[in-house]
Formats: structure tokens, C-alpha cells, sequence
């Protein structure tokens, strides 16, 4: 399989929860896809409202040749700023996360050591209207190794399911 069926592999699996987009997807990005909820909770009845929660995630998928230091620092720069971008911070807002999906036949080494160290995260109004965390996930196609950040360690197992 090369890049392109790799990542429709992979946009197939989200496509249950998110709304994915393949066409129309901002530079330097082959697909994005897009997770809301809203979450009310209720004391017996639903006039008696108790709490409210908005929770959004914007995945974006990048499909590299050769991923190196300079394309690596262009891709996580452009998913942190269009994500951060699309956040509305109100009230009832609880997060919203970017994640950072890369599909590369090659990975420089020194790039698999930088993405374990990328922490990006910011509050608003001091975590009184929300949040937005930063999860990273690189695979190399032709050795099948993967790197990812402390929050996207849970986007390992999902990868290393489907390819």
C-alpha cells in the first residue's frame, strides 16, 4: 500500500465518529477532519439544568515523501494556528484539541526525537472558558516506526491497528 491508501485507510476509521474532508483542505494538509459534542447535564427535569459542556477536536492529516526538520516545523506551526484559529472560546466551552497526523515513507531521525519533546497547550480566561491540548503522531511507512507526543500516545495504538 503506499501513502494515498494508507491514509484512506485511516480516514475510513475516523469517518464513524468526524466529519472528514478530503477536498477543499487548506495547505499544507491532504485531509482534515472535525469531532463536536455537546453535553448537557439535568436535575430531574430539563428546565433544572445542572451543567453544559462544548468539546470540539480538528484532526489535520499530512502525507510527506521525506518528513525533515524544516517540513516537520512548517506542518505542527500551520496545524497549531488553523486549529487554534477555528476556537471559539465562551462559557459552556470545555476544550478543544489539535491533533497532527503525518504519513511519511522516510523520517529523519531528528525528527522522531523532536516530535516526543512538541508540548503546545493554551488556557482561556485562565481555564475559565476552556482549553486546547496538542496531540502528534508521525508514522514512517517503509520501517512502520512511530513517534508521537505525551498526548498523542493514545493515537499510537489506533495507527499501529490499521496499517
Amino acid at each position: 500500500m503506499d501513502r494515498k491508501e494508507k491514509l484512506e485507510t485511516l480516514l475510513r476509521s475516523f469517518e464513524q465518529y468526524y466529519d472528514v474532508r478530503r477536498e477543499n483542505v487548506a495547505e499544507p494538509f491532504a485531509a482534515e477532519a472535525e469531532f463536536s459534542l455537546h453535553d448537557e447535564q439535568y436535575f430531574l427535569v430539563k428546565s433544572a439544568r445542572l451543567a453544559e459542556a462544548d468539546s470540539r477536536e480538528y484532526v489535520f492529516f499530512a502525507l510527506e515523501e521525506r518528513l525533515d526538520a524544516d517540513r516537520f516545523a512548517v506542518l505542527d506551526e500551520a496545524a497549531w494556528e488553523q486549529g487554534l484559529a477555528r476556537v471559539k472560546p465562551h462559557a459552556n466551552h470545555r476544550n478543544t484539541d489539535i491533533v497532527l497526523v503525518i504519513l511519511a515513507d522516510e523520517i529523519e531521525e531528528t525528527v522522531f526525537a523532536g516530535i516526543s519533546k512538541t508540548r503546545r497547550y493554551k488556557s482561556y480566561r485562565l481555564g475559565f472558558q476552556g482549553w486546547s491540548h496538542y496531540r502528534l503522531i508521525a508514522s514512517e511507512l517503509s520501517s512502520g516506526r512511530t513517534s508521537s507526543n505525551r498526548q498523542g500516545r493514545s493515537l499510537k495504538k489506533l495507527v499501529s491497528n490499521i496499517f
